[in-house]
């Protein structure tokens, strides 16, 4: 019998995701584990595997690339050789993550899906001519909303949760637009508190010259212009800070540290995470081995991972593994701010704008300068003010003798 393709449940709180695309071609013939299609999830895009074999089938109203799809719901189908295609099934809700064959502890990575297995259908209760979610219903009766009145949002024409929750807003919020959550935005607010919720942050600031800095980054362009040869990218600031931020945790590793309950851990590798902004919001890829990397390396992933970032192609496992995270708001004016801690890590640096000043000099002369400042985030429970204020007074100097940091 035709085996059924369900949207997984990629975590615990998961109850939607963006379908993408299939990775495969109506009437493929489908091997175990190979991927069928892509789900945005949360922060990232993922390739999700079968676990059984059989003859791709698309349906013509099955979902389109772009389209919200709901946990459970069928997507296409397995087919044995010479086995007719049934039409897509109503939506279906597992009742927990193995429902679907998923490790519900393997966020943010490729995940197999069971498609052997079915359950118990969840059909959502018609009203008025529009079909609505459980949750829906359950959020009309809390807030005293009727559902015949609202718009639907969801796939067919369905009710969702959000819809009844946007209509309660508007009555009680003085004729403000109500804007849904979107999954993303969802994500990043779970995992600001998070951070809040376990850790002890502290942040210091330090300012440093940045005049050699900037002479660097001009004899870099430079040099990139007049080389004929010269087909690699371009170092930017925020690459040569990255570099040079890994050179300052080999020297003070317990920056790098992240805490473990009874005990702390420390990285074999140095591998960074620079935040991006993109139009979905905030994400942070992480740049691999700077510590073994030459600068044209950090710049090559860097640029990569940020185009990916802002195209929304980044994969889950591009932003794991971090053990500090560099954020620059330098380019929007920003001189300082308070970073938050990206959990597990234990510390993150803010970086801020590179802004011209008069400098006194000991004959009492003024000569002007590019300054910068630096504003670390670190956890106390990891390190103390005093091991913080090391690493920075060391980063300081690196960045006010950038040639020699660099060799």
């Amino acid at each position: 019998m035709p085996i059924e393709i369900q949207l997984p449940r990629l975590g615990w709180s998961m109850e939607e995701g963006k379908f993408l695309d299939w990775l495969k071609k109506d009437g493929d013939f489908i091997q175990e584990g190979e991927p069928l299609f892509t789900l945005e999830s949360d922060k990232a895009a993922q390739e999700i595997e079968s676990i059984d074999a059989g003859i791709l089938h698309i349906p013509s109203n099955g979902p389109k690339p772009g389209d919200l799809v709901q946990v459970g719901q069928v997507l296409g189908y397995l087919l044995s050789q010479g086995e007719s295609a049934p039409g897509l099934s109503p939506q279906r809700a597992p009742a927990d993550p193995q429902a679907c064959g998923l490790d519900p502890s393997a966020e943010g990575k490729s995940q197999r899906v069971d498609v052997s297995q079915s359950t118990e259908a969840t059909l959502p209760r018609a009203t008025a001519g529009h079909p609505a979610s459980p949750r829906a219903r359950r959020a009309a009766k809390q807030h005293g909303v009727d559902l015949s009145t609202l718009s639907p949002s969801g796939q067919g024409g369905r009710i969702r949760e959000c819809d009844v929750l946007a209509a309660a807003d508007s009555t009680s919020s003085g004729g403000m637009k109500s804007v849904p959550l979107t999954p993303l935005r969802s994500s990043i607010a779970a995992r600001l508190m998070h951070s809040r919720q376990t850790t002890v942050p502290v942040t210091i600031n330090g300012r440093c010259d940045a005049t050699e800095l900037l002479a660097l980054r001009r004899r870099l362009k430079s040099k990139s212009s007049s080389d004929q040869q010269s087909i690699g990218v371009i170092p930017t600031i925020n690459d040569i800070l990255v570099l040079l931020t890994a050179t300052a945790l080999r020297q003070h590793p317990m920056l790098a540290a992240r805490w473990a309950g009874d005990h702390l851990l420390l990285p074999e590798s140095i591998h960074i995470g620079i935040a991006v902004d993109t139009e979905a919001g905030l994400l942070v890829p992480v740049i691999r081995g700077v510590d073994t990397a030459t600068l044209t390396q950090v710049a090559t992933q860097s640029q990569r991972l940020i185009a990916e970032a802002r195209a929304g192609k980044l994969a889950a496992v591009d932003m794991h593994g971090a053990c500090f995270t560099l954020s620059n708001l330098g380019s929007l004016g920003v001189e300082a701010f308070t970073p938050v801690i990206n959990p597990p890590e234990s510390a993150i640096l803010g970086i801020g704008a590179i802004v011209r000043e008069a400098v006194p000099l000991d004959d009492g002369s003024f000569v002007a300068r590019d300054r910068l400042t630096l504003s670390l985030t670190f956890d106390h429970r990891v390190n103390d003010g005093a091991a913080a204020a090391r690493f920075l007074l060391t980063l300081r100097q690196l960045i006010e003798q950038p040639f020699q940091g660099l060799m």
